[in-house]
């Protein structure tokens, strides 16, 4: 394993972040369908204003499968995503869009990750470019969703992630580092805070580190 010397005065690397919510941007719920319990994670807020600031677009992309499993109803979620709206403004932050898969997994559907439908659908819709775009989750799938459009993909140990990241054989960064996977095309991140960091060139390349490509099937 060795350091990146990534250089640190640089345009952000993606101009379009696509996002998780349960999990990454939002603590991890079961199946959450109630607004009162939407909470940010601790410095989500502010690093995705920053991203923001620095000209990068936000777009959520997220599996609800609760609507086609009947725990919940599309009115449930739009209403947590309502909720989430507000706390993201108090933090001068917003996306520029947002999907939801609602199918269950038996649907088949193409709009579940980690296949690519939601990426199609915004690709056509905001004129994206994958080279510029990447995918940040806590979820294997959702490098897999990164790799199936071409993506960057960055998994963060916050919600599912940790326990993912184990059963791959990922590496784990320490808190403040970042862990790159070059052949794999995706990294590995403590939490979006430092994910943003990275994208924006604003963590130090003594904390960015190159490590060997894990066996999992991308």
């Amino acid at each position: 394993m060795q350091r990146s010397s990534i250089r640190q005065d640089c345009p952000p690397l993606f101009r379009n972040i696509l996002l998780d919510r349960d999990g990454t941007v939002i603590e991890e719920r079961h199946y959450l369908h109630d607004p009162d319990q939407v909470s940010l994670i601790y410095g989500v807020g502010a690093a995705m204003a920053n991203l923001a600031q620095k000209g990068c677009h936000l777009f959520l992309v997220s599996n609800q499968s609760g609507i086609g499993r009947g725990f919940f109803t599309s009115e449930d979620v739009q209403s947590c995503q309502n909720r989430l709206t507000q706390l993201l403004h108090v933090c001068g932050a917003e996306f520029d869009d947002a999907l939801w898969c609602p199918h269950a997994p038996e649907a088949n559907c193409q709009c579940r990750k980690p296949r690519p439908g939601m990426w199609q659908t915004l690709r056509e819709k905001h004129s994206l470019n994958p080279a510029e775009s990447c995918m940040i989750g806590d979820k294997i799938d959702d490098l897999r969703f990164a790799s199936a459009c071409n993506l960057f993909g960055v998994l963060v140990l916050t919600g599912h992630g940790m326990k993912e990241a184990r059963q791959n054989n990922l590496p784990l960064p320490q808190q403040g580092e970042i862990m790159l996977l070059p052949q794999k095309k995706c990294a590995v991140a403590p939490d979006l805070v430092i994910a943003a960091s990275f994208i924006l060139g604003q963590i130090s390349s003594e904390k960015i580190y190159l490590a060997e490509a894990a066996e999992f099937l991308l």
